[in-house]
């Protein structure tokens, strides 16, 4: 019982830091069209970008680690799961919303 309420924390640790990677790349593009005083490109594109960057080089990590003594190679592919591929597919999903929301707000008018 107690591993799987730690496996629940530390998914939403992945999702937390991966939201985080996310708003960083937003504003750094936020920042970056600030400065040039024009749209140069879209936040959320580039903060989702900045997300399958961090997420690739993390899932290499994951899988070209050595395992730890006496388990299977199965445990690196529930890992690279619970914590690359979960969170990044929580991010793109409120992506898509929120994305789908603002077009939809943007026709009404």
């Amino acid at each position: 019982m107690y591993d799987k309420l730690i496996d629940l924390l530390t998914s939403v640790g992945a999702l937390i830091f991966y939201t985080v990677i996310y708003f960083l790349g937003y504003f750094a593009i936020h920042g970056l069209n600030l400065i040039a005083d024009r749209r140069l490109l879209n936040r959320r594109i580039a903060g989702l970008i900045v997300v399958f960057f961090v997420a690739v080089f993390h899932g290499y990590k994951i899988i070209s680690s050595p395992l730890p003594a006496g388990e299977e190679a199965e445990v690196a592919i529930y890992a690279l799961g619970y914590y690359v591929i979960f969170p990044v597919a929580v991010i793109v999903g409120v992506f898509l919303y929120l994305t789908w929301q603002e077009k939809k707000d943007n026709e009404s008018l």
